[in-house]
């Protein structure tokens, strides 16, 4: 694991030649989410191609660049875009970057995705707080020697959704008047979107959502202790529901569509935090 430590701390070093920015939040921003990273005051940008060891992001929708700055009066590092299985990153490279953030001193770190909609309840738009996940992938993001100074070998994964962030985020959407869900999330690793006999066992399951990101990312900010929120953009109804084709233009055109609203909350929940 000294490889993995030797890693961290050259892209650690490349970014601190950048900025000296003390960071104490971590923002990752998933499809057609990007531009609340535009919002950031006296923003510096590092393109992940630059960064040591770091995996590029090539889906539409993620710009594929750090930003680091000021944000409703909290020190951040935002992703504006990320890494995902399906395009041949390794699960411990998609997470790497989470692991950065953690050697970069960040303690709270603000998930956000777009995924589909399983429960037949609600609808595309929504807004859902993840507060809990079911990930059947086989392979882990810490498969292999762990690294102790990250966090433990073993480690809990019962609040691996912090309680507090998800009771201040449903306090900040009842006060934007926001309709906010909650409800669990299940990753598949696409890039195919699921089938409907594939959404009707997450049903089962007890999953209210489906995407193809995040989960990784939660587990490895669990295991070196990050307090996480998670929110899903629910920008279509899962395969099998609706008598209709998925693609990715409809994720990022609903995106598009909830933006404000997605933006207003996080801004409100970074002020409280």
């Amino acid at each position: 694991m000294d490889n993995l430590l030797q890693k961290l701390n050259e892209a650690v070093s490349f970014i601190r030649e950048k900025t000296d920015l003390q960071m104490d939040t971590g923002l990752v921003l998933g499809s057609g989410l990007g531009d609340m990273a535009e919002q950031i005051e006296n923003p510096v940008f590092i393109p992940y191609k630059d960064i040591p060891f770091f995996p590029i992001s090539t889906v539409p929708g993620h710009v594929g660049r750090l930003v680091t700055g000021c944000l409703e009066g909290k020190n951040v590092i935002c992703m504006q875009g990320r890494s995902h299985f399906y395009e041949g990153w390794s699960m411990d490279k998609i997470v790497f970057p989470v692991q950065v953030m953690k050697m970069l001193g960040v303690k709270t770190l603000i998930l956000t995705n777009a995924a589909g909609c399983v429960n037949t309840s609600w609808n595309p738009g929504d807004l859902m707080i993840i507060e809990d996940h079911i990930k059947m992938a086989p392979e882990s993001p810490l498969r292999g020697a762990n690294c102790d100074q990250l966090g433990p070998r073993f480690f809990d994964m019962s609040h691996a959704y912090d309680k507090n962030l998800i009771r201040t985020t449903e306090q900040e959407a009842a006060k934007l008047k926001i309709n906010i869900r909650k409800g669990v999330y299940q990753y598949f690793t696409g890039p195919n979107f699921e089938t409907p006999a594939e959404v009707r066992f997450a049903r089962i399951c007890g999953a209210d959502a489906v995407g193809m990101s995040t989960v990784p990312e939660t587990i490895a900010a669990a295991h070196c202790g990050l307090k996480t929120l998670g929110i899903s953009c629910l920008t279509n109804m899962a395969s099998g529901i609706l008598d209709k084709e998925l693609n990715h233009k409809e994720v990022l055109e609903t995106g598009q569509l909830v933006k404000k609203d997605f933006t207003a909350l996080i801004l409100a929940v970074l002020r409280k935090i």
